[in-house]
């Protein structure tokens, strides 16, 4: 029998990757600590998980500004910078390979987060979702409209990010432009209302994407970022779609192929959209043709389906991202056909090691 395609080995930019399982970002909230800094436990985390092709670290907050999220490692001090060394050290070690995803919450935060101050956002719309603050989750108030001057300090505060996480170790940076998040918000037509160069036509919307891009020359090489988009999210996080929703993503998608990135990596709806209009149902297969790099695809995969999907040509790798919690030897099960272990939700966000470093291997 012939070896999957999952387990074959994937060259991206200028690494090699062992296989073609991607661990995707997952928030995990350990960095209970003056400053939030990443730790030997969190080393200890990803250093276990390390035979996944490529790890992507959970969304890792580029300002202050950026927070929504407590105990969430940050990487725009000196001090966090030092934190991730410990994990890129640990990971390289093991033979893995590892990107930080660079994180901007927007209006999914809460004043709690910001010494009373409101959140930043493209426009002062409330999304009506939850924040994670240290009263546990609570309700999104509405944020403050960002005005040019924040809009271009954020564009910095990912260059920031960049440099900081080039100076402790990552193979590279992801911008998390998806899951209704800061840059996702800027995408969307219930989200910003704008009526200046971030807002209105599909240019203007996805403009603080490529003014970011465009930051990262001289900082990073583009062969090391990849950017995550969420086209079809809907009736999550605070987004819904619109009639400019997936074109939008696919002006986005396309001319992301000028800047020879790492990768794009894509998610599938959160929810069924099956009956939702503007929606599309099979998303690495609706942008395939949009892109002529590497794509990743996310989103309930299975051992089969990430095959499926590999095999079609709809994606170059795949991520899996609850089934790495639970299962630190993931990619070895896999292989072997050996059951996997099931997480427990209680303890994906509370600061120990339980739930968290503790899960047995085979």
């Amino acid at each position: 029998m012939s070896k999957s395609i999952l387990f074959q080995p994937y060259t991206l930019g200028n690494i090699v990757l062992n296989n073609r399982i991607v661990m995707a970002p997952m928030t995990r909230s350990r960095s209970n600590n003056e400053g939030n800094v990443a730790t030997a436990l969190t080393a200890k985390y990803y250093e276990q998980r390390a035979t996944a092709g490529l790890i992507i670290t959970e969304g890792t907050f580029v300002s202050t500004k950026a927070v929504g999220f407590i105990n969430v490692p940050g990487i725009y001090s000196e001090a966090q910078t030092e934190g991730w060394k410990l994990v890129t050290k640990a990971v390289h070690d093991k033979g893995g390979k590892i990107f930080a995803q660079l994180w901007h919450t927007g209006r999914l935060s809460h004043p709690d987060l910001h010494d009373g101050e409101l959140p930043h956002a493209p426009s002062a719309i409330n999304p009506f979702a939850k924040a994670y603050t240290n009263d546990g989750f609570v309700d999104t108030v509405v944020p403050k409209e960002m005005t040019i001057e924040d809009i271009k300090q954020t564009v910095l505060d990912f260059a920031n990010g960049a440099k900081n996480a080039m100076s402790a170790g990552f193979d590279g940076v992801e911008l998390h432009a998806a899951n209704g998040y800061l840059l996702h918000q800027f995408f969307n037509g219930y989200s910003n209302h704008r009526t200046d160069n971030y807002g209105g036509s599909m240019e203007n919307k996805a403009r603080i994407l490529f003014d970011i891009l465009d930051a990262f020359k001289g900082v990073i090489d583009y062969s090391k970022v990849g950017v995550r988009l969420n086209p079809s999210l809907h009736n999550a996080q605070g987004m819904m779609l619109d009639k400019d929703t997936i074109p939008t993503h696919e002006y986005i998608v396309n001319r992301l192929n000028d800047y020879g990135l790492a990768y794009v990596h894509l998610t599938e709806p959160f929810t069924p959209v099956e009956d939702v209009p503007y929606a599309v149902t099979e998303v690495a297969k609706h942008f395939r043709p949009f892109y002529n790099g590497t794509l990743i695809i996310n989103k309930g995969f299975t051992k089969e389906t990430g095959s499926k999907v590999l095999e079609e040509g709809y994606a170059d790798l795949v991520a899996y991202g609850v089934p790495f919690i639970a299962n630190p030897d993931l990619v070895a099960r896999f292989e072997n056909d050996a059951p996997l272990s099931t997480p427990d939700q209680n303890t994906f966000y509370t600061p120990t090691e339980k739930g968290y470093t503790d899960y047995p291997t085979m």
